[in-house]
């Protein structure tokens, strides 16, 4: 962004400075992601789970100076701050956006839709970044505050600015529209995403329009009636350039499909060219035809249409976790390289604090028009993420590597680094590959990478992220929350689903034995941790490691208090268990007295009081539940009042959030709903587990004959049958043998042939297109795990927690 001064900024957004004014020249809106904080606005944006102002005081004492505000705290408190007091930091963050579009002199493309905005933006990258100065928004920054953030990268050395657009309710794109004031706009589709907050998919196309409303081009497919419907009524001034399968089309298109590669035959007012493609689904043809149209418009000729479309790649749109050789960690984030993207991959490697050191693979950044500066942007943030070792690839990044610390390396193509990776010990480091798709990083990961069977759990963090936002919006803002990674995550990792959780600023974990815990402190995390089944045997390493014992009974309770007296230790933290009804663990609801009696001379201080609701997912059952609340809150009452101290209370899980939030108290505790699986059917969770394998070999069989252990498998028919690397061993339930259990396979069932095996398992192929290598889904991606737990009679939490750990867990940002 260029620079500003607070003054100037006060005057664009119609606010009043009041403090210090100071140049800033980078915006920032989350605390934990503050670049060069000396020379950082930060915008303290209001929301419904967060609020910025909140964090002011944590990124003073980092050193941030400048702030925009709606209301000004004590100047006694920042003597050196300045503060820019508006009526609304969002909108103060969108009117500075639109200063800076005022000012760009290059054209701006604007992408909106229901789908392919993402992919369409890059494509169009990837066909002109080697002969225009071209800028894009990174990663899928097209909302309320995406936009604006993809807004700052534009100055006058770049040509065109490729932006995304979305929406999720009314009123939004009028907004987007005064930030971005394209130039050329496409629309690519209209579908159902985002429908909720929209009366009908023709209120949705009409949102979208506005975006394009001063545009003097428009590209869309005439084929989609309600946005040809739509185009129609835009004034004469503006043009529309329509393609579609019809001869009314500017572009008319048809499509061969050959050998599973497109040709895309399409005739323009007599001009008839073709272009062919490795893409051939339905989408990417999509996708192609808006890039097609795009070039031709702009002038570029068949040959050039035809060589950028032959260099177009997949685009991968998540950051993905691995298992590294030599117990390292890999972050393989190819997919975008650019500023905006690097600083939160960096992020994400800070946060792998399993690792003491952190190493940055990074290639040349191809993004024309401010080589210099962007270089000295990038060690400036290098060092300021505080990064361990740094390797640098391409000829960009070694003209600037005066730039970088001394002991920095430097090659210039990934074949150089891939030779030297052989002559040094990599062990124990957290690596970031962040690589520009020319550099073919993929070649790095794939030495780097730990070497496992094909059978995969991919885990989405995103989503876990957005499930547990989610369930912040049921509760009260004060209310803390405690995520439950037990059982190794619910099968989904230890530390690595803590540190992101640590991340977003979760107030606490709970681990079931102390072993857990302690795998987390030693890997980096810092939470408040709650052992929910304490032994004696294991006091030692609780107070170690500073682990915080669940108390359910007498014995424990005496036990626990003279380890801590022996020790030295006076008021550690311990949760007393009650039980209302779940007969498991617990005191009873009328040992408060004698509870009281014992800790008033004990070594010991009660940090939270806490129950175990039995039936909070079933309707049947909510006048137990009520029960039981009124059984724990008289409980806590009363020890309350005997004991004269305040601590924290909480009854409700995943269920109990989502259908009895009156119950919050001080805390919540979130289990199986963080990882997506809700006990009704809720449309705004996401599972976060996908587990997969790949075909390892597909055999011809002839009617008559049997398949596996027992000759269980009886074929009625001549069969095609696909042989998996994966069993029961694995985590595929032996229930599901013969014909029980199916696995999804290019969008088609196959039923399982025989008995699973324990490290592999047959499927029925004989009327699915596939070969050998194709990917089979067991669950995720839309196949929920609770159709497999279904089939197999038991409930989901047993099929995610029996994943084997020899399953390689691959975790992704997307």
């Amino acid at each position: 962004m260029r620079g500003f001064y607070l003054h100037e900024i006060a005057g664009i957004v119609r606010g009043e400075l009041v403090g210090k004014d100071a140049y800033v020249d980078n915006v920032s809106i989350d605390s934990r992601k503050t670049f060069n904080p000396e020379n950082s606005v930060f915008f303290s944006l209001r929301g419904q789970r967060n609020d910025g102002h909140d964090y002011i005081q944590e990124l003073y004492a980092k050193g941030l100076r400048s702030f925009v505000v709606e209301s000004v705290p004590s100047l006694q408190e920042f003597p050196d701050a300045g503060f820019v007091l508006c009526k609304n930091t969002l909108q103060a963050l969108q009117d500075l956006a639109r200063e800076i579009r005022q000012e760009f002199k290059g054209q701006l493309l604007a992408i909106s839709g229901s789908n392919g905005k993402t992919i369409l933006k890059e494509w169009i990258y990837q066909a002109l970044s080697s002969s225009v100065k071209i800028v894009r928004s990174p990663l899928s920054y097209n909302s309320q505050v995406g936009v604006p953030l993809s807004v700052f990268q534009l100055n006058n050395e770049f040509d065109l600015a490729v932006m995304e657009a979305g929406i999720s309710m009314p009123g939004e794109m009028d907004k987007l529209q005064a930030i971005l004031q394209p130039d050329i706009g496409i629309f690519t589709n209209i579908g159902d995403s985002h429908q909720e907050n929209f009366i009908s998919l023709e209120q949705k196309v009409s949102e979208k329009m506005k975006l394009f409303k001063e545009a003097e081009f428009v590209i869309y497919c005439k084929d989609q009636t309600l946005i040809h419907k739509a185009m129609c009524e835009l004034p004469e001034k503006q043009k529309t350039i329509s393609w579609g399968t019809d001869k009314e089309n500017d572009y008319q298109y048809q499509v061969s499909i050959i050998k599973g590669k497109s040709v895309i035959y399409i005739s323009k007012q007599g001009e008839n060219f073709s272009v062919s493609s490795r893409f051939s689904d339905k989408a990417s043809i999509e996708n192609l035809m808006h890039l097609i149209v795009f070039l031709h418009f702009k002038g570029y000729n068949q040959e050039f249409i035809q060589d950028a479309t032959d260099r177009l790649e997949l685009v991968e749109m998540r950051m993905e976790l691995l298992k590294g050789i030599n117990n390292c960690t890999i972050i393989n984030d190819s997919y975008n390289s650019d500023f905006i993207s690097l600083s939160n991959a960096l992020d994400v490697l800070n946060n792998q604090n399993q690792h003491k050191t952190k190493r940055l693979i990074l290639s040349d950044i191809l993004q024309s028009g401010r080589e210099k500066e962007l270089y000295h942007d990038v060690a400036k943030l290098i060092s300021s993420k505080g990064i361990d070792k740094f390797m640098g690839v391409g000829a960009g990044l070694n003209e600037y590597k005066h730039l970088f610390p001394p002991e920095a390396e430097f090659f210039y193509n990934t074949r150089e680094l891939i030779d030297h990776l052989g002559f040094i010990n990599i062990q124990d480091e957290a690596i970031l590959l962040k690589g520009s798709r020319d550099f073919r990083f993929e070649l790095i990961s794939r030495i780097l990478e730990e070497k496992t069977h094909r059978t995969v759990l991919e885990i989405n963090l995103t989503a876990l992220v957005e499930n547990y936002m989610y369930y912040k919006t049921l509760i009260p803002k004060e209310t803390m929350v405690m995520a439950m990674v037990k059982a190794f995550s619910y099968g989904s990792g230890g530390y690595e689903i803590a540190n992101v959780l640590q991340y977003n600023k979760i107030d606490y974990l709970a681990v079931a034995f102390a072993d857990e815990g302690v795998l987390l402190r030693r890997n980096g995390i810092h939470l408040p941790i709650m052992v929910m089944n304490p032994e004696k045997t294991d006091f030692f390493l609780m107070t170690e490691y500073r682990l915080e014992p669940e108390i359910y009974g007498f014995r424990i309770l005496e036990e626990f208090n003279a380890y801590s007296g022996k020790s030295g230790m006076k008021n550690y933290p311990v949760h007393i268990k009650v039980d209302t009804g779940m007969k498991r663990l617990g005191f009873n609801v009328d040992d408060a007295e004698k509870i009281n009696s014992f800790l008033e001379n004990s070594f010991l201080k009660v940090k939270s009081v806490f129950t175990h609701l039995v039936g909070a997912d079933e309707k049947k059952h909510d006048d137990f539940t009520h029960k039981q609340v009124e059984k724990f809150q008289d409980f806590c009452r009363e020890l309350s009042d005997l004991s004269g101290h305040r601590f924290l209370k909480h009854v409700l899980n995943s269920a109990g959030i989502e259908r009895f939030p009156e119950y919050s108290f001080d805390m919540v505790r979130l289990g199986i709903g963080l990882y997506g699986v809700s006990s009704g059917k809720n449309e705004y969770l996401t599972e976060v587990s996908s587990f997969k394998t790949r075909i390892a070999q597909i055999r011809k069989l002839n009617a008559g004959e049997t398949v596996g252990y027992g000759r269980m498998g009886h074929l009625k028919r001549a069969s095609r049958i696909a042989t998996l690397p994966v069993g029961y061993a694995d985590g595929l339930p032996r229930i599901l043998s013969n014909g029980r259990g199916s696995l999804k396979i290019n969008n088609k069932f196959a039923a399982i042939v025989g008995n699973v095996c324990m490290d592999m398992t047959m499927i029925d192929v004989t009327d699915i297109l596939c070969h050998e290598g194709d990917e089979v889904i067991i669950f995720g991606n839309g196949l929920s795990v609770k159709v497999m737990a279904e089939s197999a009679e038991t409930i989901p939490y047993e099929i995610l927690t029996g994943i084997s750990q020899r399953v390689k867990r691959i975790y992704y940002h997307k």
